[in-house]
C-alpha cells in the first residue's frame, strides 16, 4: 500500500514540475501552473523580489473573476468567511486594494508559500462559484449544519501536515470511536479535476500520518449540476469515497458506519 501511494505521489510531481512554466514581466515571474480555473484556462500566479523575500500575488484573479461571474464578497459575513479560508493558508488580502491574494516568503519556503497560495486560489473560487448574490447560506454552512442536525460530531476547518511539509485545508474531521474509524473530509461546492486533485493529493501526502485504518471522504455537491462518473472514479482511485449530497440518507450510513 505505502509503494502504491509513494507511486501516486510522485506522478503528482512529475504532473506539477512538467506542467509549470515561467516568463519574465515587466520585473515579476509569471509562474503558469497545470491546475485549471472553471473557464479551463491555466492558473497564474506571480512573483516578485520584496525586501529581501519574495511576494507571491494572484494579482487580484480569483476575486475580479468572481465579481465578473455576478458575484462580490460583500457582506460581512462572506468576508468573514473569505478571511477564514485564505488565513487557513497563511494567505492575506493586499492592503491597497483588498482584491489580490497574497503571501511574503523565504527562498527557502517558497514551494510550500506557492502551494499554500494556489490551494487558496482554488479554495476561494471553489467556495462561493456557485453561490448566488442572493444566496444566504454556502454549501459548506449547509453541510455543517446538517451535520450537527445528525448528531454527527467533528471538528471543521483543520489544517493538517502531510510527510511532504505542506498543509493541507481539511473541512471535516470525524473522530474515531469504538465502532468507527476517524474519518477526513473535504467539501466540494464546485467538483472539478482541481478540487478532486487537490483532495487525492491531500489524503495521499497525510494517510500515513493519520490514525490506523483512517478513512477519507468527499462531500459533492450535485444540488445544481451533475457530477461527473469520471471525478467520482478518480477519488476512488485515491481511496476517497465520493459522497453525493442528494443522496444524504447514504452519506448518513457512511458517515456512522
Amino acid at each position: 500500500m505505502i509503494q502504491q501511494f509513494e507511486a501516486l505521489l510522485d506522478q503528482y510531481w512529475s504532473w506539477l514540475k512538467e506542467g509549470t512554466s515561467l516568463r519574465e514581466i515587466d520585473g515579476c515571474i509569471e509562474i503558469t501552473t497545470p491546475y485549471l480555473d472553471r473557464h479551463n484556462d491555466c492558473l497564474q500566479i506571480y512573483a516578485r523580489p520584496d525586501k529581501g523575500k519574495f511576494l507571491l500575488t494572484d494579482d487580484g484573479y480569483i476575486l475580479q473573476d468572481l465579481e465578473m461571474s455576478g458575484f462580490s464578497v460583500d457582506s460581512h459575513k462572506r468576508q468573514m468567511l473569505l478571511n477564514m479560508t485564505i488565513n487557513g493558508f497563511g494567505i492575506q488580502l493586499d492592503k491597497e486594494s483588498g482584491k489580490a491574494l497574497e503571501v511574503r516568503t523565504s527562498e527557502e519556503d517558497f514551494p510550500l508559500q506557492k502551494h499554500n497560495l494556489l490551494q487558496a486560489m482554488l479554495a476561494v473560487d471553489d467556495l462561493f462559484y456557485l453561490a448566488t448574490p442572493t444566496t444566504t447560506n454556502t454549501f459548506h454552512e449547509r453541510v455543517s449544519s446538517w451535520l450537527t442536525e445528525s448528531g454527527i460530531r467533528y471538528t471543521p476547518t483543520v489544517q493538517v501536515a502531510g510527510k511532504s511539509g505542506f498543509k493541507h485545508q481539511i473541512d471535516i474531521i470525524i473522530p474515531k470511536s469504538q465502532s468507527c474509524p476517524e474519518q477526513l473530509g473535504r467539501v466540494m461546492h464546485h467538483p472539478s479535476r482541481n478540487t478532486v486533485q487537490s483532495m487525492a493529493f491531500a489524503w495521499v501526502d497525510i494517510s500515513d500520518k493519520r490514525t490506523p485504518g483512517a478513512k477519507a471522504f468527499a462531500v459533492l455537491n450535485d444540488s445544481d449540476v451533475s457530477v461527473g462518473d469520471n471525478l467520482s472514479e478518480a477519488l476512488q482511485q485515491y481511496n476517497v469515497n465520493p459522497l453525493l449530497w442528494s443522496d444524504k440518507d447514504k452519506m448518513l450510513i457512511e458517515l456512522t458506519a
